[in-house]
């Protein structure tokens, strides 16, 4: 049986969290993935440590902000899995496109390397990248797309038009069409 000082633990751990995320989201939101790491800890009232403690890396934070947009992702590729091949992966990069562009620092979370490491299979590059060559692979066996067409050949460009486009879903959706038309046999 857990005594009463281990679940007071459990519960300001879960606190500290909880205030922690409160205090990355609008700071994440103004400043993407560069948000610094010790103006969440100030703004959530609580030491550096602390922080490092609940996330070890910068890309562990990002993931966990970024969880609902993720998850929402996972559940659309999914869905798109069962459709036609080449409609529900040129579905699919528009909608991961459009969602890197209105959430600030979602692409940058997205690159494999962005904290200097790969990011594991649960983070958000984890989960899009599982989509991804999940609706590739269906695509390229459909004769969808041209032979070759590389799931992170795509992530590339979804991350290079979110880059360019942050904040413009219109001209996203415009120039991934324009390059979309180049991958389809």
């Amino acid at each position: 049986m857990a005594s009463s000082g281990s679940r007071s633990q459990r519960a300001d751990w879960q606190r500290n969290h909880e205030r922690l995320l409160a205090a990355a989201r609008p700071l994440v939101a103004r400043d993407g993935a560069r948000v610094s790491f010790e103006e969440v800890a100030r703004e959530a009232g609580v030491g550096s440590a602390t922080l490092h403690r609940h996330f070890s890396s910068r890309r562990v934070l990002l993931d966990e902000v970024f969880r609902e947009a993720v998850e929402r992702l996972r559940r659309r590729g999914d869905e798109l899995a069962g459709g036609d091949p080449g409609t529900g992966l040129l579905a699919w990069l528009e909608e991961l496109t459009v969602t890197a562009v209105e959430t600030r620092g979602l692409t940058a979370s997205l690159e494999g390397d962005a904290d200097g490491g790969p990011s594991s299979a649960d983070g958000c590059h984890g989960v899009v990248r599982e989509a991804t060559v999940n609706l590739v692979d269906a695509a390229l066996a459909a004769g969808a797309v041209r032979p070759g067409t590389s799931p992170d050949d795509l992530l590339a460009l979804v991350t290079a038009i979110s880059l360019a486009n942050e904040g413009d879903p219109a001209a996203a959706r415009r120039l991934l069409r324009l390059a979309c038309d180049g991958v389809r046999p």
